[in-house]
């Protein structure tokens, strides 16, 4: 019998993980660049060949060179050679673009060409390794819930009426609940029926008492707990979308208790900018044109004119619909073969729209944009935030028909402008307001310290586990070394390839797994060694050290593995960093210290008649 020799392809098949691997991990080993991150305030301006034009010849006009101008998905990126570059081109930037652009600080990575070819990019480092700002944002869910009694006031006594149910009013009650009061009680006793069938989100009940004919609806606590919980989903949602708009592909949204959302944005410098971008709230709003009256005459009352491609238009104040209505918006091609949007209806307040297109087939209805935005000024000495709110229309459309839960927004010049409107349509906007409780800046400096803080410990604990491993184990120690260094390049490259968030206790899961790694083969190689002192064959030795070490190994990195996965599931971002960290490197270590080692024991000794290894003292 031949011990100690794998097949050829299960060498094979070790030596390519370790080639992948070292191929994933050499983009760690480029610096970053500083960086500016150019992307549009508002949906509607696009980043043209013009503006990168007008970039171009206004850094060329200053003397300010810089490394690189490319596109990063909606935004441009300007790369430079040093960070007092950076700065002076950030404040030129915002100078020459104006409040129309989103100008920001950043770190770009300077991945090669052909790396980024196959998916290859450095690890995603967090806030305490890299810098940037964290915000804990507090989201006002319970205003979600004000604006949805307050809509299905409308949409109840809609449907009462369309079912000829007469009711004497209908009012908001307490901060939950609907009260609907009746001159008769058949009217009551209809109502009942009714309003228990078609909103079951209530829960109703009639109150006769003092000569009083009310029917009372309050939400259940199963749909203040779903509506809530909705809320804060789509509130993360939102503030993932304006934060990839800044430019920001390592940022950490999650949520925080029962009402509070974190968001770290490693890399970003300037917190004025993230507020910015944060705190700014939009939303769409549905308003029947004013045809009757001229814009630029004398506007009634319950009109307002808004600019719109070259001239004004007179909007009504009433809104018909809001975006938060909507749950679908897709480009298309109508029916006349001219550009269009199909939309979907879902969100409450439908029954106002129908209604009140049904009434109007044939005039104009108008889209506005309506966006609360932010300045931040300097005042003696201090950054002040400004809001003002900006509406802008972004289409004219003539209704065609009644329109339902399902219609087509035509009237569109192009294609590219169908293509906006379904992504203004669709993005929406924060579903409550939300207010910054804790707001922390890190910086680049603290951020360098800590990472040479943390490399260093890698490094000292990887020296000096080399070091005893050498010296106690002789060749096999230096395998075994091998080894962890192909473990700590599995373990970057697998971090890499999954774009997991690395802190500083993910760095002290690393340090934790090589320790572990080498546990391993302490198991195998005390196995083999009592194998020898047995008076076994040397080739036997290694097998039997191998095999039966095998269950042993296995046990301690399973116990170890659900540990980490409690961790995982029960702790807060730091905490499942390390987690992440630990399972992937329980994970590796084992590749490594039991098909790694065995692959390069069985080149050495394998295969051939040998008296003697080298195992240490």
């Amino acid at each position: 019998m031949v011990f100690n020799r794998y097949p050829w392809w299960k060498n094979v098949l070790v030596a390519g993980v370790i080639l992948i691997a070292f191929l994933y991990a050499l983009p760690n080993l480029y610096v970053e660049d500083p960086a500016v991150q150019i992307s549009s305030a508002n949906a509607t301006i696009v980043l043209d060949q013009s503006t990168i034009n007008t970039i171009e010849q206004t850094l060329q006009t200053a003397h300010i060179n810089y490394k690189q101008l490319q596109r990063e998905n909606h935004s441009l990126l300007l790369r430079f050679a040093s960070t007092d570059v950076q700065f002076k081109a950030k404040e030129l930037m915002q100078q020459t673009l104006g409040d129309d652009y989103i100008v920001a600080l950043n770190l770009a990575p300077a991945t090669p060409n052909w790396l980024r070819a196959i998916g290859a990019m450095p690890m995603k480092l967090g806030l305490d390794l890299r810098g940037g700002v964290h915000f804990l944002l507090q989201v006002d869910v319970d205003s979600v819930i004000k604006q949805r009694i307050e809509g299905d006031l409308g949409t109840i006594g809609q449907e009462l009426r369309n079912e000829r149910i007469r009711y004497a009013g209908i009012t908001r009650q307490g901060a939950n609940g609907i009260e609907v009061a009746f001159r008769t009680t058949d009217a009551l006793d209809d109502a009942y029926r009714f309003l228990s069938q078609r909103f079951q989100e209530f829960t109703w009940t009639k109150n006769t008492a003092n000569n009083r004919l009310i029917l009372q609806g309050v939400l259940s606590p199963q749909t203040l707990q779903q509506a809530r919980q909705d809320t804060l989903e789509q509130a993360m949602n939102t503030l993932r979308n304006r934060v990839n708009e800044l430019g920001v592909s390592e940022a950490i949204v999650q949520q925080q208790g029962a009402t509070r959302v974190a968001v770290d944005l490693p890399g970003i410098q300037d917190m004025a900018e993230a507020q910015n971008i944060l705190g700014k709230t939009a939303t769409l709003e549905f308003h029947m044109v004013d045809s009757e009256h001229d814009a630029q005459g004398i506007i009634p009352s319950d009109t307002k004119a808004y600019p719109y491609n070259g001239q004004f238009v007179l909007l009504k104040n009433e809104i018909i619909l809001r975006g938060s209505s909507i749950t679908s918006a897709t480009s298309g091609v109508g029916e006349d073969g001219r550009s269009s949007v199909n939309v979907r209806l879902g969100g409450g307040g439908e029954g106002l729209f129908t209604r009140t297109t049904a009434e109007n087939i044939g005039k104009p209805m108008a889209v506005l944009y309506v966006e609360v935005k932010s300045q931040v000024k300097d005042q003696n000495g201090q950054k002040v935030i400004n809001y003002q709110t900006l509406r802008k229309v972004i289409s004219v459309a003539t209704i065609q028909s009644a329109l339902g839960n399902s219609f087509q927004i035509t009237g569109l010049s192009s294609q590219d402008e169908a293509r906006t409107l379904a992504l203004l349509l669709r993005a929406g906007a924060l579903p409550a307001p939300i207010t910054p409780i804790e707001e922390r800046q890190v910086g680049p400096s603290l951020g360098k310290q800590n990472i040479h803080m943390g490399v260093l410990s890698v490094e000292v604990g990887f020296a000096l586990v080399v070091l005893f491993m050498v010296l106690y184990y002789g060749v096999m120690g230096l395998i075994a070394d091998l080894a962890l260094t192909m473990n700590l390049v599995l373990i970057v490259a697998i971090l890499s390839l999954l774009g997991a968030t690395v802190t500083l206790p993910g760095i002290a899961g690393i340090v934790l797994t090589m320790g572990m790694a080498v546990d391993a083969n302490v198991l195998i190689f005390e196995r083999i060694r009592e194998e020898l002192r047995n008076g076994v064959g040397v080739q036997a030795s290694i097998h039997a050290g191998y095999e039966r070490a095998f269950m042993t190994i296995v046990d301690a990195n399973v116990t170890t593995l659900i540990v980490a996965v409690v961790l995982f599931s029960l702790g807060s971002g730091t905490v499942k960093s390390f987690a992440v960290t630990l399972t992937i490197g329980l994970i590796t270590s084992m590749f490594t210290a039991i098909t790694g080692t065995r692959a390069v024991v069985n080149g050495i000794y394998g295969g051939r008649p040998v008296k003697k290894i080298s195992i240490g003292i």
